[in-house]
C-alpha cells in the first residue's frame, strides 16, 4: 500500500495492500477500496462506500459524500462502484436515501469525465460515459454503454436506454429509449435517429440495425398511427429481433413518459 504522508486515512477504512492514496486525500470511516485503485492527491472519499478494483478515483473528486436531499436526516446509505471506473477530477457521487433505494450503484469500466455529478439512488451500468460537466439529478437509470454529451442535465427520475447517445447541452426531463440520439442545443430534447455509428462500433449486425431503423420508423413516423398503436405493431412486426423488443419494452415499462418528438416535428 502507497499512502502519502500527508493523506488523511480514518483507521476504520480498509484498504487493499496495493491501494494507491495521494497526497492531501482523505478517505473516511465506512470506506472499503479494492486492489489496484487509485486515488489521486486531494480526492475525498467518504463511507459508507465500496469502491471495486482498478478504479482511477481523480484529483478533488467526491464520492459517497451525503446526498443532498432536504429529507435525509444521516441515515447510513451506501454507494457502491464496480471495477475498472475512471471517475476524474471534481467528480462528485453520493449515497442513497431511505426514500430511494438506500444505495447508488456504479457499474465497471465507466468513465465519468470532469465535474460530472451523479446525485443520491442512481443507478449507472457498465460502459457508460459522462462528457465534462454532465449531471443526474437523483434516482436516474442509465443502461449498459449510454453516452451522455458535456453539459446535460438528466431530470430525476429519467431513465436512460442501452446504447443512446445524449449530444451535448440538452435538458432531458423525459425517459430517453434505447439505441436512438438525442440532438443537442437547439433540438436539445428530441430525437434525431438510431444511433448506428455507435452500434456499429459496438458489433452490432447490419440487419440488425437496419431492423431497428425500420422499428423506429414505425414508432416515431407514424402520423396516422396513435403512440400506443405504433408500439405494438412494431412488436409484432419483428417479434424475432430482440433488440426491437427491448425498444418495445423501454416504452411500456415508462413510468415517467419517453421522449417521443423527432427532429423534423
Amino acid at each position: 500500500m502507497s499512502i502519502h504522508p500527508t493523506a488523511v486515512v480514518d483507521p476504520k477504512a480498509e484498504l487493499d495492500s496495493s491501494v494507491y492514496v495521494g497526497p492531501y486525500a482523505v478517505i473516511e470511516a465506512g470506506v472499503r477500496i479494492g486492489a489496484d485503485t487509485r486515488v489521486l492527491p486531494h480526492a475525498v472519499v467518504s463511507g459508507p462506500t465500496t469502491i471495486g478494483e482498478r478504479n482511477l478515483i481523480g484529483s478533488f473528486a467526491v464520492v459517497g459524500g451525503a446526498p443532498q436531499d432536504l429529507g435525509y436526516k444521516g441515515e447510513p446509505t451506501e454507494l457502491i462502484i464496480g471495477s475498472d471506473n475512471q471517475i476524474r477530477e471534481y467528480a462528485s457521487i453520493h449515497r442513497g436515501t431511505p426514500n430511494g433505494h438506500m444505495k447508488t450503484v456504479i457499474g465497471n469500466h465507466n468513465l465519468l469525465m470532469a465535474y460530472t455529478h451523479i446525485a443520491h439512488d442512481c443507478k449507472i451500468g457498465d460502459h457508460v460515459i459522462m462528457a465534462n460537466v454532465a449531471t443526474l439529478a437523483g434516482h436516474v437509470e442509465v443502461g449498459d454503454r449510454a453516452s451522455i454529451g458535456g453539459l446535460v442535465a438528466v431530470h430525476q427520475f429519467c431513465r436512460i436506454g442501452t446504447f443512446s447517445y445524449i449530444g451535448g447541452v440538452s435538458g432531458i426531463s423525459l425517459d430517453v429509449p434505447p439505441y436512438v440520439i438525442i440532438a443537442g442545443t437547439r433540438n436539445r430534447t428530441r430525437i434525431s435517429g438510431i444511433n448506428k455509428v455507435g452500434l456499429k462500433r459496438n458489433g452490432f449486425s447490419r440487419d440488425t440495425i437496419k431492423t431497428l431503423e425500420k422499428a423506429y420508423r414505425i414508432i416515431f413516423r407514424s402520423p396516422n398511427l396513435l403512440m400506443k398503436d405504433a408500439i405494438e405493431l412494431a412488436q409484432k412486426e419483428f417479434p424475432d429481433c430482440q433488440e426491437v423488443q427491448t425498444l418495445v419494452k423501454f416504452f411500456q415499462d415508462s413510468k415517467r413518459g419517453v421522449v417521443k418528438q423527432t427532429i423534423e416535428d
